[in-house]
């Protein structure tokens, strides 16, 4: 890594309209985490139609910023509300609620907010250091390299992803279905059109993901008919300080929680699993683990930090490798390609001013972020007190406006529409999002590598085997695919008892 393209990237960042840009994100994104029921997968694929006037880096820019904010923002509505306002945000319920009862929100959102600043801090500085070695690296794929690489992601939501991996398998095959649709570029020849000329460009990327996220969500909301009743917090710098002042002693969480969630995020596991597993281990090393679930302030640190840690990793295959690592990267990645840029290692060598300047406002970002949760809790946690009924319908019509803009036609709401049944019936089933929203972005990418390397090899599929890269990458992908059938048979067989389905998030 060298420090010029470091500085490269904060000349970008640091530009007063970028700062006004990353500042707009994250009030968005704080706004969208503290709404129960949307989320920064919905709120980033909502609001990606809004940057298709911007440059990419400008874009990018917001984007993660509302990202960020997100996760900030859930934090909120959990401590005071005891309502996540994000999945991830779930664990931080155990303690953070209890907290704000017994009069301490203010403690607890400090050690939430701090707690989510280090664990990005630290995801960004391993980001900064270890993405342009992976780029270098994956400089020299072809395309059989990066059709293993995608076949290695699949197989990781089904393998590692957490929950049913036959769901997994099932939400990737529709994704692949649903980005077959249109036409064969190669042959010309028409693909599940059923004699529909409109179907001939396929679905729109965005239309997909605003119906998925946000219709989806906005109709499981209503369904729930969420009320909020919630304590209050009083923050003050004495209050920040005397926090900061605490939480030092809990360095061990800290650096353990960074850990789990950089390692959850940077494979498809998410942020919420992380968060789960982050406050269990908490616990289980703790001093004094009866105090959890009862207000203990570990118990806020722990998830909050690997939410966060996670939340930054899942952008390091992005941007090296074009793999996203969780839906609000995937959703972005969608946004990569709208804009023109391909994802993955040349991006380094074509684009230093872009991919710089994400890592460069990635720190940036963070910092405004946990700077404006501090000083505006009261006015963020107020949006709550804003009846659903006025709330929804802006929503759904911020929704259709997005979808309307990206082809100015009246058909791409009605898409959404559907694709939002879809997303409702996918959470009301427990199926996961992010595999099918994933195969409808890399289904062409992945397609394509697959036809290019079958041409190369005359249609032998040893060429994902022969070659020394792609052998290794397709193997492990093998492994992954198989491990939900290895692990329990492997557990019986040291006779330990088979967990339940893990959390995921969506």
């Amino acid at each position: 890594m060298g420090f010029e393209n470091l500085l490269l990237g904060f000349q970008v960042a640091l530009q007063p309209h970028n700062l006004l840009l990353a500042v707009i994100g994250v009030a968005l994104g704080t706004i969208i985490g503290v709404l129960p029921g949307l989320g920064g997968a919905n709120g980033v694929a909502i609001l990606l139609p809004l940057t298709f006037s911007m440059p990419p880096t400008s874009a990018i820019i917001l984007l993660t910023s509302i990202y960020w904010g997100a996760l900030f923002g859930g934090a909120i509505t959990s401590i005071l509300f005891n309502i996540p306002g994000e999945p991830w945000s779930v664990a931080t319920t155990f303690d953070g609620f209890p907290m704000a009862r017994r009069g301490e929100g203010g403690p607890a959102l400090t050690a939430a907010f701090t707690s989510s600043f280090v664990g990005a801090l630290f995801s960004v500085i391993l980001i900064t250091l270890f993405a342009p070695i992976l780029a270098e690296v994956a400089l020299k794929f072809g395309p059989p390299e990066f059709f293993a690489i995608q076949l290695l992601t699949f197989s990781s939501f089904i393998g590692l992803g957490g929950g049913s991996p036959l769901k997994s398998l099932v939400s990737i095959l529709i994704g692949f279905i649903l980005a077959s649709v249109g036409l064969d570029i190669v042959t010309g020849a028409l693909r599940l059109t059923f004699g529909f000329t409109d179907l001939m460009k396929g679905f729109d990327f965005i239309v997909a993901v605003i119906g998925l996220f946000g219709i989806g969500e906005i109709l499981l909301t209503m369904e729930e008919g969420l009320s909020f009743k919630g304590a209050s917090a009083k923050m003050s710098p004495r209050v920040v300080w005397d926090t900061w002042h605490i939480l030092p002693r809990y360095w061990r969480t800290f650096l353990r929680s960074c850990f789990i969630g950089f390692w959850m995020g940077f494979k498809p596991g998410g942020a919420t699993p992380a968060s789960f597993m982050s406050y269990a281990f908490a616990k289980r090393f703790s001093r004094h683990p009866e105090r959890f679930g009862k207000g203990e302030i570990e118990g806020v640190v722990a998830p909050e930090t690997a939410a966060h840690a996670a939340g930054g990793a899942s952008l390091l295959p992005m941007i090296t490798l074009g793999i996203p690592g969780s839906p609000t990267a995937a959703v972005m990645l969608g946004g990569l390609i709208i804009w023109g840029l391909q994802p993955g290692p040349m991006l380094f060598k074509e684009k230093p001013e872009f991919v710089w300047g994400l890592i460069a406002s990635m720190y940036t970002g963070n910092v405004i972020g946990v700077i404006m949760v501090l000083a505006f809790v009261p006015a963020f946690a107020a949006i709550l007190r804003v009846p659903f009924a006025i709330l929804t319908p802006l929503i759904i019509s911020i929704c259709a406006v997005g979808a309307y803009s990206v082809n100015g036609r009246m058909l791409d709401i009605w898409y959404m529409l559907i694709f939002g049944v879809i997303g409702y019936a996918f959470k009301k089933l427990d199926y996961p999002l992010a595999p099918l929203v994933l195969a409808l972005v890399l289904g062409d990418l992945a397609e394509n590598a697959l036809r290019q390397s079958l041409i190369i090899s005359q249609g032998s599929l040893l060429i994902f085997f022969v070659r020394p890269i792609s052998g290794a990458i397709t193997a492990v992908a093998l492994f992954f695919f198989a491990l939900p059938v290895i692990t329990p048979w492997w557990r019986r067989l040291r006779g330990v008892s088979v967990p339940d389905v893990s959390p995921r998030e969506t």
